[in-house]
């Protein structure tokens, strides 16, 4: 398996590899005003570029549950001279968080390499043909509703056979576009409109969520249903149980991981590695 991103291939045949997670929010659940200056931002990338991130993912609008939209203005404020800052300095993965057409745009002109769109490219009809004019990777994501009705009374069929049927559409839709099939990436959106219920179902059947030979991300990252499986309230709290579930995941072959806490979930992934018959 490969991710083929602006003429770069990400190898993910044996290694798992792991997105850092930069918001540079005053808003975000997590880490809402920690990064909210390019400088503070820059180092932050850097500490979790030198514990093992590959990938470095920057978000300049809230998306947890309730969240308010902001500008597109203010979010290419928050995020463009972050990502002017990163590329000068590194040559690795910068990924853009954003279901804006014009957000996403300027990230990659200013040296974004992925956009990782929450609304799976459905939110901005533009976002389709920005990223078929690029040589960009795409995440697509599934989320039912928006970050502002995503968590009011979500109801599937059968969630895991329902966002299977999501990304087989995405990919038919995308690639017929003009988004090359290797580019694209998928995300079952653990969180985003959807029961503690059914984050467990999609977890134990992750293997059967993408289309043969896609790439999977999984972020389970510090989220608030983690507090309903363990003792563990506020989300920096929840490093270890995020920890537990990306070993899980990835003897399931989930390859690509977005996290907080780098360290401890780059140890995580080359402890199951080293345990599997396979690596």
């Amino acid at each position: 398996m490969i991710w083929k991103v602006k003429g770069k291939v990400l190898d993910l045949s044996e290694r798992a590899q792991v997105m850092g997670i930069l918001n540079v929010t005053p808003d975000s659940f997590s880490d809402g005003g920690c990064f909210d200056n390019v400088r503070k931002a820059v180092d932050r990338a850097r500490e979790m570029i030198q514990q093992g991130a590959s990938m470095i993912d920057i978000g300049g609008e809230s998306t947890r549950p309730g969240a308010e939209e902001v500008s597109e203005a203010e979010e290419i404020s928050r995020t463009i001279p972050v990502i002017g800052q990163l590329r000068q300095e590194w040559n690795g993965w910068i990924s853009i968080d954003t279901k804006k057409a014009a957000v996403a745009a300027a990230a990659l002109r200013a040296g974004a390499d992925i956009v990782n769109d929450v609304s799976g490219l459905t939110a901005d009809h533009e976002m389709i043909r920005v990223c078929a004019n690029d040589e960009c990777g795409v995440v697509v994501m599934h989320m039912q509703g928006t970050p502002q009705t995503m968590q009011t009374n979500p109801t599937y069929e059968d969630v895991v056979s329902d966002i299977r049927a999501f990304f087989e559409e995405r990919l038919t839709t995308l690639t017929a576009a003009g988004i090359g099939r290797e580019r694209i990436c998928f995300d079952p959106g653990i969180g985003f409109g959807k029961t503690l219920e059914h984050n467990l179902a999609l977890l134990r059947h992750l293997d059967k969520l993408v289309p043969f030979g896609q790439p999977l991300l999984l972020g389970v990252s510090r989220k608030s249903f983690l507090a309903k499986l363990c003792d563990a309230q506020l989300p920096a709290d929840r490093d270890a149980a995020t920890s537990a579930l990306t070993a899980l995941a990835r003897r399931q072959g989930v390859m690509l991981h977005r996290v907080h806490d780098v360290k401890g979930n780059v140890d995580a992934l080359r402890i199951s590695e080293g345990t599997m018959d396979s690596c």
